[in-house]
């Protein structure tokens, strides 16, 4: 089998969030978990995205589930990009792909220039008061708080600006305790005329990720945060990690499109 590296959430190789992507090609089913956890802890990246094409005529055109090097989870962004870069440019798919997952029926759709606009749900966002002792461990005393659902798992925090989030260095230890999977801090972007409209870094201590680069699903959080704020459907958001990328967001109720590139860096062969 084909294994591929790519590059999400960028249109240069060594940025935005890398994802390895393996076929299935003819496969009726996933192979067992045990050895799914395995490739994905192989190739030790955020996550590895599986994905076996299903019969015609059903309400989706492929299955598709993600691991980390520490556990399943259940909605990824950049790694469901990834998977629609690769079907694109090997040919295995054309026009949008609708992928089956753990969070229902998934779309992706490429365009001509090569980006890709994914088809997520809106994480409905729950205001909560700011736990105990979430301050110590960020570095960083929140202005707000939300859950983000089941979908997303993960306390999105709002900071007081920009160069909070940047500076931001966490006990990740401490951070595991107040959320499914970890934390999504955000601030409201300090000079709007740089291209993007907010700034958010994730750190995700319980599924093994101590800092994620990129983040699509935290943007379907992200998005309706950031519009209700902003007094608009349409945004770009900064994940400023080290690795960095943008993901643009339009909000449309229950829906989120996120968009945004991706590059193959490594392809080879699995023989495990």
């Amino acid at each position: 089998m084909r294994i591929r590296i790519v590059d999400a959430f960028t249109d240069r190789p060594f940025a935005g969030n890398p994802a390895g992507v393996l076929l299935l090609d003819r496969a009726s089913s996933f192979p067992d978990d045990a050895w799914l956890r395995n490739v994905a802890l192989e190739v030790n990246h955020a996550e590895t995205a599986f994905a076996h094409p299903l019969p015609a005529g059903g309400e989706a055109d492929w299955a598709l589930r993600w691991f980390t090097p520490a556990a399943e989870v259940a909605l990824c962004g950049h790694a469901t990009l990834a998977t629609a870069h690769v079907l694109a440019t090997t040919g295995a798919a054309r026009g949008p792909v609708r992928f089956a997952t753990k969070s229902g029926v998934l779309v992706a759709t490429v365009l001509d220039d090569g980006s890709v606009t994914l088809d997520f749900p809106t994480a409905p966002l729950t205001a909560v008061e700011v736990p105990p002792g979430v301050a110590g461990a960020l570095g960083a005393e929140p202005l707000t708080t939300h859950d983000t659902g089941p979908n997303v798992g993960d306390l999105l925090v709002e900071l007081a600006d920009e160069k909070t989030v940047l500076g931001l260095a966490p006990d990740l230890a401490a951070l595991g305790r107040y959320s499914e999977r970890g934390i999504i801090a955000t601030a409201r972007a300090e000079d709007p005329s740089r291209g993007y409209d907010f700034v958010s870094r994730c750190f995700f201590p319980n599924i093994g990720i101590a800092e994620d680069p990129v983040t699509g699903s935290a943007h379907t959080a992200l998005a309706p945060f950031w519009s209700q704020r902003l007094g608009r459907t349409g945004l770009t958001g900064l994940q400023a990690s080290a690795r960095s990328g943008r993901v643009r967001t339009e909000l449309r109720g229950d829906r989120t499109l996120l968009s945004g590139r991706a590059v193959t860096v490594i392809e080879g062969e699995l023989f495990a």
